[in-house]
């Protein structure tokens, strides 16, 4: 990497990254969540604030989204603010925005920021303040001609989101989605990345009968597929956990060859990944619900309450009693 160059957000990284989210009335309020919410529930399962996030409009006051709700912000777009990162979210009349003051005010945020992008149709105003030229990129498939007839330096694709240096645009909400995802694995890896998904019972498509799974796969890219009959494995098995060598023989493998898809794919163990699984279900009963602790560390699989509590404060600095408190 080039002196000259900045580092790139989408690597390991616990340092808490600033993002300002410029949201444009038009826009759609599932981009706004979709941008916005992963970031909120990494912060919540990781016990810190990881990211730090302001929401802001072009004049300070509420844009008005396609649903004909507000999005609160704290305040108009300060070009002379500093940001690790700056995303544009647009929509409806986004292509409108694109005054040559407004303009100059995304370049000087973004060429002092980490990385910059747009969330649907705010990639058009960053286009056109010349931050995607020769760059590869994406918008809304409705969008794609006209995207690329109006910005031929850059090389548009079809793709879901797109990441190239600095930038990074995505296609619409669900990108979105998957784009802060990303975002959340490359910095602090895949079992943080499965925590967040879990949040949103976020996975491929289920029939509505379908049991919803305490963890969801999603389109977390490169998983095996032993991965992730293992977790379905733990996740119904949570009360009374199984052994590692009786899921490594319901997956259809042996143990050692189970630690070895587990340490290639999350990082961790088997046994460390199902003791977090455990304990994060028991976080939710805690803080979520007036159970009792011994009914809490039975339905998590705990022998005793006194094991819960001890393997509950090493994982989260706090006894589940100081926690509820």
């Amino acid at each position: 990497m080039a002196k000259s160059e900045k580092a790139s957000i989408f690597q390991p990284e616990r340092r808490t990254l600033s993002v300002t989210f410029l949201v444009l009335s038009g826009s759609s309020i599932m981009c706004v969540a979709s941008a916005i919410d992963p970031l909120r529930a990494a912060n919540r399962v990781s016990g810190e604030t990881l990211f730090d996030w302001k929401t802001v409009s072009l004049d300070g006051t509420a844009p008005i989204t396609t649903s004909g709700l507000p999005v609160a912000v704290s305040g108009p777009f300060d070009p002379a603010e500093r940001t690790d990162v700056l995303a544009i979210i647009g929509g409806f009349g986004t292509r409108d925005h694109g005054t040559s003051g407004r303009l100059a005010g995304i370049r000087r945020v973004a060429r002092s920021a980490r990385a910059y992008g747009g969330i649907e149709a705010g990639s058009w105003l960053v286009a056109r303040a010349g931050l995607l030229e020769g760059r590869a990129a994406t918008t809304h498939w409705e969008d794609m001609e006209d995207f690329s007839s109006a910005f031929p330096g850059t090389d548009v694709r079809p793709d879901r989101y797109v990441i190239d240096g600095p930038a990074f645009t995505a296609g619409g909400a669900s990108p979105t989605f998957d784009l802060m995802l990303h975002l959340v694995r490359s910095r602090l890896g895949m079992a943080v990345a499965l925590d967040v998904a879990s949040v949103f019972i976020y996975d491929q498509a289920r029939a509505a009968t379908d049991a919803q799974p305490l963890v969801s796969l999603g389109r977390l890219d490169g998983y095996d597929p032993r991965l992730a009959q293992a977790i379905r494995l733990m996740e119904t098995h949570i009360d009374q956990p199984l052994t590692i060598s009786a899921i490594a023989r319901r997956a259809g493998v042996t143990a050692r060859t189970l630690e070895g898809v587990f340490s290639r794919s999350i990082g961790e163990t088997p046994g460390a990944y199902y003791l977090r699984l455990r304990l994060h279900a028991a976080r939710r009963l805690v803080l979520d619900t007036r159970l009792a602790m011994a009914d809490v560390a039975a339905r998590c699989g705990f022998s005793s309450s006194a094991a819960f509590s001890r393997a509950f404060s090493r994982a989260f600095g706090n006894a589940p009693t100081a926690m509820r408190r």
